[in-house]
């Protein structure tokens, strides 16, 4: 299939690609040389609560409603995806993918932060739509600007609604026999009961949500993998293997599995971090903040905790279960991960898994869903009435996603996502000189 390499999701991830390693350049591997900075200013300050700034969210709620869009069901479901169709080399390339990343989501987040504005409510408001948009340092594009939000709004739907929500139905029917369309009423419910409060509801939903369920599925996976220790060497040997080893460099199908290991290994790096989609600086925009320098850290925060260390716990885990055996057995997505756990901890892993997906989609779901309506509101000029259409219009979508056919949904995800980061990718480029390359 020669021809899915000029789709358009395919020329964006390597346009992403380039855009990383460019700003790697630029930054001079700024993670390294900032390395302490980083740590002091993210994980160094989780517990600090310095509102003076006057904005809407406190910058931990802000990472966490970014994190909530993007550690996900893309870091259960999305690697199992990515295995089953690139192999376990896409492995590999997923970290590529987020270690160039880095530098990407560091240069967003410091240019929304840069160009944000304070509406008349007294909220701190920003993203890609703003900085293309402004008149005096930005790109004075007001049209790029409202293709962004129009992907933006688009993609909501898509990747931060039906692939959470079709996930969530798959592991619930794989684990409880619950049927698709209860779990997309359900689904429905909760997330009008959060949605309707507005950002800062979504904002403290997220803060609890996330980092209880990522530290209980590490814990997890961390058992797992200790009990099948064995299989993990051979794990990460296949990983390497299977990306560019001497059997897959050979022409015809072989070659075509290193092709497929960096399509869907780049594709599914993008959706599990989000890196130049253009979606987390919405919602870090909108958070108390120091500098953009400060803000941009947190960036490099999320991808390296999505993929890199999520995203490659699932996969040792897909890789060693049933010794080495079960990512081959035809079982794809969510129900795969879940028949992994399963085969070590029986029941009590295919339960936990279900239990999993719907903690980290439920406020992956709620992200988007401010994503969303934070691109509609810059579109109608803050019309609060299309603002609560698009809001009741998110949760009857949710119903659909749940009893969709997934490799219907998985297309328009990949789709939908380069939409939306064509426009950032520009914009990030043409902005670079804002992006600052001091981090005190």
């Amino acid at each position: 299939m020669p021809h899915a390499f000029l789709s358009p999701d395919s020329v964006t991830m390597v346009l992403l690609l380039l855009l990383g390693v460019y700003l790697t350049v630029r930054l001079r591997l700024f993670r390294i040389s900032a390395l302490p900075f980083i740590l002091r200013n993210t994980v160094g300050s989780l517990f600090v609560r310095d509102k003076s700034a006057g904005g809407a969210i406190t910058p931990f709620q802000a990472v966490m409603t970014a994190l909530a869009g993007t550690m996900g069901v893309g870091n259960i479901a999305g690697v199992a995806t990515a295995l089953v169709a690139g192999g376990p080399g896409a492995i590999l390339w997923m970290w590529v993918s987020a270690f160039f990343g880095m530098a990407t989501k560091y240069a967003e987040i410091a240019l929304a932060v840069r160009f944000r504005v304070r509406g008349a409510d007294g909220m701190l408001r920003g993203g890609p739509m703003y900085y293309m948009s402004d008149k005096k340092h930005g790109l004075k594009s007001k049209w790029l600007a409202a293709v962004f939000c129009a992907a933006c709004v688009l993609c909501s739907f898509g990747v931060g609604n039906m692939t959470q929500v079709n996930s969530v139905s798959q592991a619930a029917l794989q684990a409880f026999s619950i049927p698709a369309w209860v779990t997309g009423i359900l689904t429905a419910l909760v997330l009008s009961l959060v949605i309707f409060g507005g950002v800062r509801r979504i904002a403290r939903t997220a803060e609890i949500i996330i980092p209880f369920i990522s530290v209980l599925y590490i814990c997890f996976a961390a058992a797992f993998l200790w009990i099948s220790r064995e299989y993990v060497p051979m794990a990460l040997r296949l990983i390497f293997e299977s990306a560019a080893g001497p059997a897959q460099a050979v022409g015809g199908a072989a070659g075509y599995g290193v092709a497929g290991a960096v399509r869907y290994g780049l594709s599914r790096g993008v959706f599990t971090n989000e890196a130049g989609l253009g979606s987390a600086p919405i919602a870090h925009a909108s958070a108390d903040c120091e500098s953009p320098a400060h803000q941009g850290a947190w960036g490099v925060f999320e991808v390296f905790a999505d993929t890199i260390f999520v995203c490659t716990v699932t996969a040792l885990v897909i890789l060693t279960a049933g010794g080495g055996t079960l990512w081959q057995s035809g079982i794809d997505g969510a129900a795969l991960t879940s028949a992994a756990f399963e085969s070590v901890f029986g029941p009590l892993g295919r339960g936990f898994i279900a239990a999993a997906i719907a903690l980290f989609a439920v406020p992956s779901m709620l992200g988007w869903c401010f994503y969303g309506e934070s691109a509609l509101s810059w579109l109608t000029g803050g019309d609060a009435a299309a603002v609560k259409c698009y809001r009741a219009a998110f949760v009857a979508v949710s119903v659909y996603g749940a009893v969709a056919g997934m490799g219907a949904v998985w297309a328009a995800a990949d789709l939908l996502n380069a939409l939306m980061a064509l426009p950032n990718i520009a914009a990030i480029f043409l902005l670079r000189k804002h992006i600052s390359t001091r981090f005190k």
